[in-house]
């Protein structure tokens, strides 16, 4: 299964709710892997204010709130299923 990859880190609260409106949209059809930016000097440098960021097979998504038009590209594309 493929999977979004969300860079966020512990404490954000834009991060928390980008992943709760996230996970159900796309349950069943791509995994969502979250990855602390804290976790990787080089995840920290490349994120570090624009958290939470999405990404799709090493493709930005979208940042700090969730592109549920992007999204939807994604699973029409990937899982041809549309929300």
């Amino acid at each position: 299964m493929k999977s979004l990859q969300v860079y966020s880190r512990r404490g954000c609260h834009l991060c928390e709710q980008l992943i709760e409106e996230l996970l159900p949209l796309v349950q069943g059809q791509l995994a969502v892997d979250v990855r602390d930016i804290d976790s990787r000097d080089d995840w920290r440098a490349a994120f570090d204010i624009r958290i939470p960021v999405v990404e799709f097979d090493g493709e930005f998504v979208c940042e700090h709130i969730l592109d549920k038009d992007a999204l939807n590209r994604i699973l029409v594309d990937y899982c041809e299923r549309d929300i």
